[in-house]
């Protein structure tokens, strides 16, 4: 009898990754069948994320729900896996003592064994050590769910910025070896995938051993994986300022499959709030390796990252940031208010900004961010796109949906056939949430 499996994503593409591979790897010990609510499940796995404001409140919110159906049904086990899981440790179990195993990142793929130690020994287990990347050598063949793939080219992050707890619950950087990164993209094209998302904390600081014992840097990777025939379309993310190489920049403009669309944080548009972030470069550095982009690839969509309310962010400092967004006219990006996270440097900083400020701030910051936004959709209206048709439409008939490179969803008439193909369409229209097309045969 198939075990019955719910599992809950917080977070980022690195968590949606490691929680295919945690279907995966118990999938491949036993039988799995996954289901929609905790109330059908076996097993509940929260596979969570520690970046966003409150993310243990609302764990063990979770959790605390998670109670009611183990009170009823004392089989029921509880798995806590994620970066939450490595910055808490044993203080789950503590706190939620009906929790069974407490897993990290880096520990995935020791779940059945975890399982199987539970059973036996009668008491809850946790492992939040970091093996480095000893779970890639263990993880089973991905199974095909669309023509599109994510691919973890390394763990952690040693950049240590002042806000951020991801080396704490992840480690420090380290990279897979070229030839195991390619071998399991590959294995991904004889399942039907056509398009890779390469995956790290900051993908571009990749650097990883190749069988001669020489290292291969990002640009490097990138070359190889677009030499792989099959891969027709290529993503990564996301990357840091400091690792812009003059070899990525121009991979740009000689890498034909490498979608034109490039997502680097920036954080804020004052030197001295980036100081204090512990980022290491400053706007003028930022706006430098934005204008080599755009020569060596004029078409590219940009975009970004932003904190608003950082401690003792003043008015001028909140002004420049928005000046920053206008001048380099970012597609939509992401913005969030600053929150303390635990054990970071950035959590003992005095702050004066109130609640109220910060929330107004985010408020027009993000104003202007749809605004420009909307500007470049506008702008796509009568343009030639190629989009990866991955899905039927579920409110339409005869309509499937498919991606641009600058990750605008399209809706296309057609038929099945349609489906996992790259297709050359002709903008026509912008629905309230999505662009229109018509295929170019």
């Amino acid at each position: 009898m198939k075990k019955q499996l719910f599992i809950k994503t917080f977070g980022c593409q690195m968590n949606e990754y490691d929680t295919q591979k945690i279907v995966d790897v118990i999938d491949s010990n036993e039988s799995v069948s996954l289901v929609d609510s905790p109330e059908t499940a076996d097993l509940i796995i929260l596979n969570t994320c520690s970046i966003r404001e409150k993310a243990e409140v609302k764990v063990y919110s979770d959790l605390g729900r998670y109670r009611k159906l183990k009170e009823n049904n004392p089989n029921i086990r509880i798995a806590v896996g994620g970066c939450v899981a490595s910055q808490e440790g044993e203080n789950i179990i503590k706190k939620a003592p009906y929790v069974d195993l407490v897993f990290g990142p880096q520990t995935l793929h020791r779940l059945p064994t975890l399982l199987k130690r539970r059973e036996a020994e009668g008491t809850p287990q946790i492992d939040i050590n970091f093996p480095e990347i000893e779970k890639f050598d263990h993880l089973p063949v991905s199974k095909f769910r669309g023509p599109s793939a994510t691919v973890s080219i390394m763990e952690g992050c040693s950049k240590y910025c002042s806000f951020c707890v991801v080396p704490y619950t992840r480690g420090e950087e380290i990279s897979r070896p070229l030839n195991d990164i390619l071998k399991e993209i590959i294995e991904l094209t004889q399942l039907g995938v056509k398009e890779i998302i390469l995956l790290g904390q900051n993908v571009n600081a990749y650097r990883g051993l190749i069988s001669n014992e020489s290292i291969c840097d990002f640009s490097m990777l990138l070359e190889y994986v677009a030499e792989i025939e099959e891969i027709q379309r290529i993503r990564f993310t996301t990357s840091h300022p400091n690792e812009m190489t003059e070899d990525l920049i121009a991979c740009f403009k000689k890498i034909d499959k490498l979608s034109k669309q490039f997502h680097l944080p920036i954080q804020s548009g004052s030197d001295r709030v980036l100081s204090s972030m512990k980022r290491n470069y400053t706007v003028l550095e930022y706006k430098s390796i934005i204008r080599k982009l755009k020569k060596a690839c004029p078409d590219i969509s940009i975009t970004s990252d932003f904190i608003i309310g950082f401690p003792n962010e003043t008015k001028d400092e909140f002004e420049q940031t928005k000046k920053l967004m206008k001048e380099i006219n970012f597609d939509y990006s992401f913005s969030f208010l600053y929150s303390p996270r635990p054990g970071t440097p950035a959590a003992f900083i005095e702050d004066n900004i109130s609640k109220k400020e910060k929330e107004r701030r985010l408020k027009e910051f993000q104003k202007i961010n749809v605004t420009q936004g909307k500007v470049h959709t506008l702008k796509m209206i009568g343009t030639t796109q190629r989009i990866l048709i991955d899905q039927p439409s579920k409110r339409k008939e005869g309509v499937y949906l498919g991606k641009t490179d600058n990750n605008r969803v399209v809706e296309i008439q057609g038929g099945p056939e349609l489906l996992n193909k790259f297709v050359t369409i002709k903008i026509t229209n912008i629905t309230e949430k999505n662009l229109e097309g018509v295929e170019i045969k």
